[in-house]
């Protein structure tokens, strides 16, 4: 149990340094990289291909191939592959709030500590969209993931 809160911890922290280092937590720089029609800053085009130069042979070699878990004892895959109305409800509600603000979760998280209102009004919405999903969900008869 230590070592999966260790772990944790350690990707976490792993992942919130990247964030910071590649600029991602930098509103205006992600607010420039989707402004492909203005004045577009591709830097964050780099980060991400850099990143899946890394993860893909990584996937390759140690995920795909995988049917246990490092420190559990079952591994977790999501089976659906199907796009359907929720994921593309989703993803729009996601890539206009991303793009309005220039902040996505994991960013949002790692900006906590520069104390900015905006962020932690940021914060409260996503957590009332938390909170909201699953009751909007049930009331178009949906079922909740879990």
């Amino acid at each position: 149990m230590l070592l999966s809160i260790l772990s944790a911890l350690a990707s976490g922290l792993l992942f919130g340094a990247g964030l910071v280092i590649s600029g991602m937590i930098n509103p205006q720089k992600v607010i420039g990289f989707l402004d492909i029609f203005g004045h577009w800053d591709p830097s964050l085009a780099l980060v991400m291909t850099g990143a899946l130069a890394v993860y893909t042979p990584a996937y390759w070699l140690l995920v795909r191939q995988r049917t246990n878990a490092v420190l559990s004892e079952q591994l977790h895959i999501p089976n659906r592959t199907e796009i359907d109305c929720q994921l593309l409800i989703g993803a729009i509600l996601f890539g206009v709030g991303w793009g309005l603000v220039g902040i996505c979760p994991g960013p949002a998280l790692t900006l906590i500590s520069s104390l900015q209102q905006p962020v932690f009004l940021f914060i409260a919405a996503m957590f009332v969209g938390f909170w909201l999903a699953p009751k909007w969900m049930s009331l178009m008869g949906k079922s909740v993931p879990s």
